[in-house]
């Protein structure tokens, strides 16, 4: 999960957000198995190990290896009934059926870059902290954001900021970038961050003028708009009838993809040219279980500012 307003300083980077919530859609049951799409640190896992008991199984996944080491050490308690594997959610069905993991009971998807990852400067992810220009999730694949933006053309970078960053701005910074890095390449994240604040004419309010930016080149770096949509499907793929897949977002952008593809499971009803209606359902088929998404409470985000923008969303597979 670099939007710094997502998890601003506060809070334990391995606090789970909103878990009551989480434990309660998910249903987590004795003897029951599940998937934790983006481990992380492990501290959803954790919650969802207590409540499977002694005979319940976990599946974990992340693309990050720090964040798989330090998930595999707080779930040492659990080591034989928990398999972790490097691997992006958006491979959750094969990987599931690689390993014979299917079906389950609940699939956790929590979006963006883990606070192990922001709070790190070498990754790149913050403006906050002084680091090159990285933000790939997995060390081992894709273009960096350093190469996007002293690579990418004027259009292409406003067609990033608008559609992944939702950046009113996208034309004037985007022409800022391309004139900056004609002088010299942009490399590091405060430098990045000092043309975006100058070219929206400086800092007002609350939120980075950077916030945007960083975002978009993020979600452009990881490929987050195509593995969501993989991942969505994957998940409701794997489930049981009864399983339930749950998802927490922390942008609009990502809140909106993970309700159309929801709706589009639950079915919709169509009206005929003759008369009448008929249901049309895109398999397999499920409820919604939050027809609004969940917000975590004042209380919540007084302990744990990271929470502050999270979402959450939660659907159960028809038997």
């Amino acid at each position: 999960m670099g939007d710094d307003s997502r998890r601003a300083a506060g809070g334990d980077a391995h606090t789970p957000v909103m878990p009551a919530e989480v434990l309660e859609l998910l249903a987590v049951r004795e003897g029951g198995r599940y998937v934790d799409g983006t481990v992380g640190a492990g501290g959803h896992a954790r919650m969802i190990c207590a409540g499977m008991g002694s005979s319940g199984r976990l599946l974990g996944l992340d693309v990050d290896a720090a964040a798989l080491a330090e998930a595999g050490r707080r779930l040492e308690e659990w080591r034989r009934q928990v398999t972790l594997v490097r691997e992006n959610f958006a491979e959750i069905g094969q990987v599931a059926q690689r390993l014979g993991f299917r079906p389950v009971d609940g699939v956790l998807l929590d979006l963006g870059p883990s606070s192990m990852q922001l709070d790190d400067a070498r990754r790149g992810f913050s403006f906050m902290r002084k680091g090159p220009l990285d933000m790939r999730m997995d060390a081992r694949s894709g273009r960096t954001a350093a190469q996007i933006v002293n690579e990418a053309s004027e259009e292409e970078l406003v067609r990033l900021l608008r559609e992944y960053g939702e950046e009113r701005a996208a034309r004037r910074i985007a022409r800022a970038i391309v004139r900056e890095r004609e002088r010299a390449p942009i490399e590091d994240t405060p430098r990045l961050a000092e043309i975006v604040v100058r070219a929206r004419g400086g800092r007002r309010g609350r939120t980075h003028p950077a916030t945007n930016v960083f975002r978009a080149l993020r979600m452009a770096v990881n490929d987050e708009a195509a593995n969501l949509e993989r991942g969505l499907e994957g998940a409701l793929e794997v489930l049981a009838g009864g399983g339930r897949l749950v998802v927490i977002s922390f942008q609009s952008f990502e809140d909106r993809m993970v309700k159309d593809c929801f709706r589009a499971h639950a079915g919709r009803w169509e009206s005929l040219q003759g008369g009448g209606r008929r249901r049309i359902v895109k398999e397999p088929e499920v409820r919604i279980l939050t027809r609004r998404p969940l917000r975590p409470g004042a209380d919540e985000v007084r302990s744990n500012p990271r929470a502050r923008s999270a979402l959450v969303r939660a659907v159960e597979r028809v038997a």
